[in-house]
């Protein structure tokens, strides 16, 4: 008596999943620079406008420009999003003795900071220059820096939260958490009239990409890889 052949096993979601999402993001993440770059009307008009409102607010409203002033630079700052996701790390490797998922979020988050200051050096925009400016910043405008490295810091650490099975409280604090922190660090950026609202934008969608395809390498068929909750060390 003849057995048919066993079908292969479905192949996991999350993979698919992260690659359909890695698609779109790239074909978006790819055309705001293009569109930036060529100084296309509809956005430059649409980003001067929103500026000009929110620098009018700024000067304007003092009290809430200064506490933006402190969270852009001591809690959403690149530099601390940094931080946490070294402290992560090092919480991966005592706690799970997780050496290949430690490594993962380090490299992923290193990576993020050299593809932005390259796109930064690639786009050249310059930033908002203002009569009566209330805070300044170096370098090129295009991404935000601020808000890509939230992007990618939050979105790694949500993933591994998800992956580890992190309670329904937890869970749920620590999205409304990165969602705050996220929204936050790219509005505070447009407010303190340092960035065009497509910087922002574009912050967003380069690291949300970056989370994505961080997730594709994680999730690619590898023998005897750490940190995952079917295999976890002993």
């Amino acid at each position: 008596m003849h057995h048919r052949p066993a079908a292969p096993p479905p192949r996991p979601r999350a993979p698919r999943a992260a690659a359909l999402l890695a698609a779109v993001l790239g074909v978006c993440s790819a055309l705001l620079p293009v569109l930036v770059a060529a100084r296309w009307r509809p956005l430059l008009t649409l980003d001067g406008g929103v500026s000009r409102t929110t620098h009018r607010w700024a000067v304007h409203d003092r009290g809430v420009t200064h506490v933006f002033r402190v969270l852009t630079d001591w809690v959403w700052d690149p530099l601390t999003m940094r931080l946490l996701c070294a402290a992560a790390a090092v919480w991966l490797v005592v706690r799970w003795a997780a050496w290949w998922t430690a490594v993962w979020l380090a490299a992923t988050c290193a990576l993020a900071a050299l593809v932005q200051q390259a796109v930064k050096a690639a786009v050249g925009r310059p930033r908002p220059v203002w009569t009566d400016p209330v805070d300044s910043a170096r370098f090129a405008a295009f991404p935000s820096g601020h808000a890509m490295t939230a992007t990618v810091v939050c979105g790694l650490l949500l993933w591994l939260l998800r992956r580890f099975g992190a309670g329904r409280v937890v869970w749920r604090a620590a999205v409304a958490t990165a969602l705050l922190s996220v929204a936050g660090a790219g509005v505070t950026r447009v407010w303190l009239g340092v960035h065009w609202p497509s910087d922002v934008l574009g912050g967003w969608l380069l690291g949300a990409l970056l989370v994505a395809l961080a997730v594709l390498v994680y999730e690619w068929p590898r023998d005897g890889r750490d940190g995952s909750p079917r295999h976890r060390p002993g």
